[in-house]
């Protein structure tokens, strides 16, 4: 059976793994799902109909599956989908979705969200991701995996963030960023998140490509950001992780999350 401290509240309808421990003065609603091996420490409330995977840990007075800050929002059954290993460190909140945003947030796996992070509605953050100190993730917003934001980040929603990125601390960031660079301040490109892809065993010659790519595309002003664009043939053997940030460049203007 389940570890639960006297001192909370579990819905009797909530289903918990055999081995989930529930420390004191923690809520569980009745319409919660708890993986093997996870561990709520203490003052942890987890509403909402959120199914969560194995092995996370949520630290004291996260709330994890609250309705969403929408004030279009009527208490459909909007739900939360949390993967496995992740960390939710004190006081972090992840929202449930809204019924016009698609009527799910998910979580991955393997991610850790620092201090008082927040992660809005309909948002979707990949796996293997840091979201350090007081980083604000508003509502629709899409992560890919081994995304890197330091303290104090705000993303605006609708905004996708490709995977590799590196977001400096307290950057305000408005429109979507590419795959694989480092941004600064306001959707400043600083460059190519070289020491991460070098700590995720991307090859010397991927690197330099992709650093030639960074460095065409975002430095100089000889040419438009557009025509630069279109110099780049993605159907005649171009390297992949090239093709894969100009199509994300190319496909930035389309959509409601471009």
């Amino acid at each position: 059976m389940p570890k639960i401290s006297p001192q909370s509240l579990v819905d009797p309808k909530a289903r918990l793994a055999d081995d989930v421990e529930v420390g004191p003065f923690c809520i569980v609603g009745p319409d919660v799902s708890i993986g093997a091996g996870c561990k709520l420490l203490s003052h942890v409330v987890i509403s909402g109909i959120t199914t969560i995977g194995q092995g996370n840990i949520f630290h004291p007075n996260s709330a994890i599956g609250g309705p969403p800050q929408d004030l279009k929002y009527r208490g459909a059954p909007t739900r939360l989908e949390i993967g496995d290993n992740n960390h939710f460190r004190e006081n972090v909140t992840v929202h449930t979705g809204t019924e016009k945003g698609g009527g799910v947030t998910r979580v991955g796996s393997n991610n850790l969200l620092m201090v008082n992070c927040h992660v809005g509605h309909d948002c979707v953050v990949g796996s293997r991701c840091i979201l350090s100190n007081n980083v604000m993730i508003a509502g629709h917003v899409l992560i890919g995996d081994n995304v890197a934001m330091m303290g104090g980040v705000g993303i605006h929603h609708f905004v996708t963030i490709g995977e590799y990125a590196y977001i400096a601390g307290y950057a305000r960031i408005h429109h979507d960023v590419a795959p694989f660079v480092k941004v600064a301040d306001d959707d400043e490109v600083r460059g190519l998140n070289s020491v991460g892809l070098k700590r995720a065993g991307f090859s010397d010659a991927d690197i330099e490509e992709l650093e030639q790519t960074v460095r065409h595309l975002f430095y100089g002003r000889e040419k438009p950001f557009s025509v630069k664009l279109k110099e780049f043939d993605i159907s005649n053997g171009i390297n992949a992780n090239v093709k894969r940030i100009v199509e994300f460049l190319r496909q930035r203007d389309n959509g409601k999350h471009g």
